[in-house]
């Protein structure tokens, strides 16, 4: 069984989605030719190829030839698709086929098929004249897993929320020492006998949310909502005995009537607020600490694509930070004495033919490979550079400020980078060329 993806690969995976959604909705045909298949897990491709040979000969009766040609050909590129699957992966099995306008008014045809980042449950088979990615969608809201510890007089429940689907990890009965009313010499016995009773059952409670949310040596949850009917919550959280790691993930604090699954039940209404608010706050607090290295002048900031880059290739970026919706074209050229030239645009750049013309020769420069969006690029060899990859909305006040004010683009460091000695090298070394040519 393979290791479950961390948050950072998971994170990755949903801007992934989150792009492809963008283009699938903005797709329209000329007809009832764009096919939208969604097979859940532990389903039979079998039974898919055999729907779709049913369709195939429905769509035979269609009418107007060029529509009829049109879904059938559609049908038969998903049929295709199919075969490459001996079995649905265990997330499920997401194909979108089908032929779409351009923004040019050309045909041109769409073949995708994937294995979602979690599992899918819907079922799913449409032929329209847009892609339907609702089901996409729905999987984007609920991608983060929140814990939950319920705790109150009578025992604890310890639960995870992702999106839907609740799942109750452990639970446990206690039986606690009531307070005791009489008087005398007993009295002082009993209630050190019951605040050690409640101090174990504290440290019990502590020991299991470690066991149930740690993992690899981190919380393998987004947050975690402490709930109950007495002080027990709000005691475990101030409690030294409460993992460190775990305790700066909690989100919420809530009272609770009941405890065990009602408890739990009750908590997840409670807490609804705070829930959808934690990516949010998490996208915050890492914009705010990028600001504070700007603020505090510790030099170990960069910003704009030059810098980045360069800091990159030093190996010295920490966290490589881009707006989700940065739009910039990678391009990999060669001139005409074999160098290689990448060059990363924006849409106001791309229409400078110049740019993409050979310095020495003024020709056109060939192209190495085909020019790739900057985002999928960074996605595919963040790793390379020895960087974690953030991406960024900029819906927050501090997220406006990053993507208007820093150009979208930027990273926290290991240690300091003097870029402009680096520029003064590359000039240097540059002349030195020049006059090597002389």
């Amino acid at each position: 069984m393979s290791a479950a993806p961390s948050q950072e690969e998971q994170n990755i995976q949903i801007w992934k989605v989150k792009k492809l959604v963008k283009g699938l909705d903005a797709a329209r045909g000329a007809g009832t030719s764009m096919i939208s298949l969604i097979i859940p897990p532990k389903s039979q491709v079998s039974q898919f190829s055999n729907m779709l040979t049913q369709e195939y000969g429905t769509a035979s009766n269609i009418k107007s030839r060029v529509n009829r040609l049109s879904v059938l050909a559609a049908i038969t590129s998903t049929q295709q698709r199919l075969k490459l699957y001996n079995r649905v992966p265990p997330n499920g099995l997401v194909v979108y086929c089908g032929t779409i306008l351009t923004d040019e008014g050309k045909e041109k045809k769409v073949n995708i098929s994937f294995e979602p980042f979690k599992p899918i449950n819907t079922s799913l088979y449409l032929c329209d004249n847009k892609f339907h990615t609702e089901a996409l969608s729905e999987l984007l809201e609920s991608d983060a897993s929140f814990g939950f510890i319920i705790m109150d007089g009578n025992g604890a429940l310890f639960g995870t929320l992702s999106g839907n689907t609740r799942n109750i990890l452990h639970k446990f009965s206690v039986d606690l020492p009531k307070k005791h009313g009489r008087g005398g010499q007993s009295a002082l016995r009993f209630a050190r006998l019951r605040e050690e009773a409640r101090h174990n059952y504290r440290r019990k409670v502590a020991e299991h949310a470690a066991t149930h949310f740690i993992s690899d040596n981190k919380c393998n949850v987004a947050g975690i909502v402490l709930a109950g009917s007495a002080d027990f919550k709000t005691e475990l959280g101030q409690s030294e005995m409460f993992d460190p790691r775990l305790a700066t993930k909690v989100i919420a604090t809530v009272d609770v009537s009941y405890g065990g699954e009602n408890g739990f039940n009750q908590a997840i209404e409670l807490a609804a607020d705070s829930l959808k608010s934690v990516k949010f706050v998490q996208e915050k607090k890492l914009i705010q600490k990028y600001f504070d290295e700007i603020s505090l002048e510790t030099g170990k900031y960069c910003f704009g694509l030059d810098d980045t880059f360069k800091a990159l290739e030093l190996g010295a970026v920490e966290t490589l930070i881009v707006w989700e919706n940065l739009e910039v074209t990678r391009y990999q050229l060669k001139d005409s004495e074999g160098r290689e030239i990448v060059l990363m645009l924006n849409k106001e750049q791309e229409k400078d033919t110049d740019i993409f013309k050979d310095k020495q020769t003024g020709e056109p420069m060939e192209q190495v490979s085909e020019p790739q969006s900057l985002l999928e690029w960074l996605a595919e060899n963040y790793r390379s550079f020895g960087t974690a990859l953030e991406f960024v909305t900029d819906r927050s006040q501090e997220g406006m400020q990053f993507c208007k004010g820093f150009g979208g683009v930027g990273g926290i460091l290991r240690y300091k980078v003097a870029f402009e000695d680096i520029a003064m090298y590359e000039d240097e070394d540059e002349f030195m060329t020049d006059s090597d040519e002389d």
